[in-house]
C-alpha cells in the first residue's frame, strides 16, 4: 500500500537486521556504549552496500515495531514479562503524551497506567521506564549505524561512486532519527545520558547532558544534515527527507524557551516558511460521485488505512505501517483498537474487536462549539461516539465513562478495510509531524513575537484548517475566526487540540501553555481529584527511571523526584 515497501517497517527488508541488530537492551543506559550483538560479522555485512539500506530500515521500524518477529520477540526487555506491545516505541511516546493530559484517559485498571491518568507518577513508573528505554535503544542503534557508515569506514571497505552517496544519504537519514529520539529524551526527560558515534563502545557510563546542551546538539546535528538530505518531497514517502528535518527545528525552537529559558520564535518561523515553501498542501475532501457519494473529509483521510496515498500531500514525515508486514500491539494498531469498545461496532473501524480503553475527558469535545460536548459540531474534526458513554468521568475504570473518538481508523478512504484478513493489525501510518501542525506553529510563532511572519498570513493559514474542518468550498466562511482570535493564545491552545488531539503533542504544548502543572487551568483527575487540582511544577519533566539511576551513579535525579 506504500510507495517504499522496502523501508516499511517490519517484512522481508529486516532480514539481515534480525540477526544484525536484535540485541536486547537491559533497560539501563549503561547499555548505550556496549556494542550491539550481532550473530553476523559487522564487517562482512557493512562491506556489501546493499545491505546498507535493510539495516537502515531497522531504524525506521525502531519506531513502530516491539522487535522482529511481530509481537513475540522484542528488542527491549526481552523474558520480563511486559506487555510487549506497551514496550513499542510511538505507543509508549503516546502514553506519556496524552494520558497525561486533558485530552485522554485510559480505562485499564493498570497501576502505571492510572498514575499517568492521575499526575501522580514517581520515578518507578514502568510506563516511564519503557519510553525511556526505547528512546535510548534507538540512539544506541542509530550510533552503531552512523558510526559503520563514516567515510573512513567507506573507503576502507572499498565503497565509493554511487554506492558512497547512497551511503551518505543513509547516514544522513539516521542522524536525524537520532535527533528524532533525542528531541523526545529533551522534551520528556530533560536531562540525560549522552553518547554519539564518537564515543567507542566501552565500558564506561554514559556522562549525562544538561538540557540546554542537548537543545544545542539536536540543533546544531539538524543544520548539519539539512542539506544532506534529500529535498522535500523527493524521495521514498517514509523516509526523512529535508522538509523532516526543518520541521523538527521548527518544533524545538517553539519549545526553546521551555527547554533552555531563551526565546527562539523568530527561528521557529524560519524553519516553518521553509517548510511552507517545500510544496506540501492540505489533504482535502474529495468531491462527491455516484461509486462515492459520501468522501471522507481531508482531516478524516490523515487517520485512515490509505493515508500514505490520500493524504501524502499534506504529512511531512510518518511512522509507517503495514498490517502484512509490520505488525506489532503499539503504533496505530494500538490506537485504533484502544478507542474502540462498548456499543462501538469494531469492524466500521476495520478491526476485530476493541480494547475498551482510550477515552476522552470533558475538555476535549467541550473544545467544539455546538453539539452535545461536540458530537454535532459543524466542524469535521469532532470525532467522538457519545452513545452510551457520559461526558464526564466519574470512574476512571469505566470504560463508557468519557466519550471514545472515532479519529483513528483501519479503513480507507473508501471504505475498505485494512490489508490484515484477521483485522489484528493496522495499515495505517502515524502522522509524526505534518503540515496543519505547521501552519499552527506559524500563528503561534507570530503570536510570540516572532519576526518573519505577519498576523494576516497567521490568520490565514488558521482558517484553512478551518475551511477544511467546516468544509468551505471556494470563497466559504463557515467557522473562520479573526485576527483578534488569532492573536490569543488560549485560543491558539484550544485550536491546537482541536486539530492536533491524539497526535501526540498534547503535554508539550500544554507546558508550553504554562497550563500543564497549574491550578488555573484543570481537567478531570489531574493531580488525583474528580474535578482537578494543580501539581508540582517538577512533573513537567519526567524522572529518570530509578533502575537507571542505581545502574549509573553519575547521573543525577531530575529535581523533585
Amino acid at each position: 500500500m506504500n510507495a517504499n515497501k522496502h523501508l516499511r517497517s517490519g517484512g522481508a527488508a529486516l532480514a539481515v537486521t534480525a540477526s544484525l541488530l536484535a540485541g536486547a537492551l537491559s533497560g539501563c543506559t549503561k547499555d548505550l556504549d556496549r556494542t550491539p550483538f550481532y550473530d553476523l560479522n559487522t564487517e562482512s555485512v557493512y562491506k556489501d552496500p546493499a545491505n546498507y539500506v535493510q539495516v537502515l530500515a531497522k531504524l525506521y521500524a525502531g519506531f513502530n515495531l516491539s522487535g522482529q518477529q511481530t509481537t513475540d520477540a522484542p528488542d527491549v526487555f526481552a523474558g520480563q514479562g511486559k506487555d510487549v506491545g506497551e514496550t513499542s516505541y510511538l505507543r509508549g511516546y503516546w502514553y506519556l503524551q496524552e494520558l497525561t493530559t486533558d485530552e485522554a484517559a485510559v480505562a485499564w485498571n493498570s497501576g502505571p497506567l492510572q498514575q499517568l491518568n492521575t499526575t501522580s507518577w514517581s520515578s518507578s513508573n514502568d510506563l516511564i521506564n519503557n519510553s525511556y528505554t526505547r528512546i535510548f535503544y534507538e540512539v544506541t542503534l542509530c550510533n552503531a549505524f552512523i558510526r559503520e557508515t563514516s567515510d573512513e569506514k567507506l573507503s576502507s571497505r572499498g565503497i565509493a561512486g554511487a554506492d558512497a552517496e547512497n551511503a551518505r544519504l543513509d547516514r544522513a537519514e539516521a542522524r536525524f532519527l537520532r535527533a528524532l529520539a533525542y528531541y523526545h529524551a529533551l522534551d520528556l526527560y530533560a536531562n540525560v545520558p549522552f553518547v554519539t558515534e564518537a564515543d567507542a563502545p566501552s565500558k564506561n557510563l554514559p556522562k549525562q547532558i544538561k538540557r540546554a546542551d542537548l537543545f544545542a546538539y539536536i540543533e546544531s546535528e539538524l543544520k548539519a544534515i539539512e542539506p544532506l538530505l534529500k529535498a522535500p518531497r523527493q524521495g521514498p514517502y517514509g523516509r526523512a527527507d529535508q522538509g523532516a528535518a526543518q520541521t523538527l527545528l521548527a518544533k524545538l525552537y517553539l519549545n526553546a524557551e521551555v527547554y533552555t529559558g531563551a526565546a527562539r520564535y523568530t527561528d521557529c518561523l524560519t524553519y516553518c516558511n521553509k517548510v511552507l515553501g517545500g510544496g506540501y498542501a492540505l489533504s482535502q475532501t474529495g468531491p462527491a460521485t455516484a461509486a462515492d457519494p459520501h468522501p471522507a473529509s481531508g482531516y478524516a483521510k490523515l487517520f485512515m488505512a490509505d493515508n500514505n496515498v490520500t493524504a501524502a500531500s499534506e504529512i511531512i514525515f510518518p511512522i509507517t505501517s503495514d498490517g502484512l508486514v509490520s505488525q506489532t500491539y503499539g503504533g496505530t494498531t494500538y490506537l485504533v483498537h484502544a478507542q474502540v469498545g462498548d456499543s462501538m461496532v469494531a469492524k466500521d473501524f476495520g478491526i476485530n474487536g476493541g480494547w475498551f480503553g482510550n477515552r476522552t475527558r470533558k475538555n476535549l469535545p467541550l473544545l467544539f462549539a455546538s453539539g452535545a460536548g461536540g458530537t454535532g459540531s459543524a466542524d469535521s474534526r469532532a470525532m467522538f461516539f457519545a452513545r452510551g458513554h457520559s461526558l464526564e468521568i466519574k470512574d476512571l475504570t469505566a470504560s463508557s465513562n468519557g466519550y471514545a473518538t472515532t479519529k483513528w481508523k483501519n479503513v480507507t478512504s473508501t471504505g475498505a478495510p485494512g490489508s490484515d484478513p484477521q483485522g489484528n493489525f493496522v495499515d495505517t501510518d502515524f502522522p509524526m509531524f505534518r503540515l496543519g501542525d505547521v501552519y499552527l506553529m506559524y500563528a503561534e510563532a507570530v503570536q510570540r513575537g516572532g519576526q518573519g511572519g505577519t498576523p494576516d498570513q497567521a490568520l490565514a493559514y488558521v482558517n484553512a484548517l478551518r475551511d477544511r474542518a467546516y468544509g468551505n468550498a471556494s470563497g466559504g466562511t463557515a467557522g473562520h475566526v479573526t485576527a483578534t482570535d488569532v492573536a490569543s493564545p488560549d485560543f491558539l491552545l484550544a485550536e491546537r487540540g482541536r486539530e492536533l488531539y491524539w497526535e501526540g503533542t498534547r503535554r508539550t504544548d500544554l507546558i508550553r501553555f504554562g497550563k500543564f502543572t497549574s491550578a488555573t487551568y484543570l481537567w478531570p483527575w489531574k493531580g488525583g481529584t474528580a474535578a482537578g487540582q494543580g501539581v508540582s511544577p517538577n512533573l513537567n519533566i519526567f524522572p529518570l527511571p530509578s533502575a537507571d539511576i542505581v545502574a549509573n551513579p553519575t547521573l543525577a535525579q531530575n529535581p523533585g523526584y
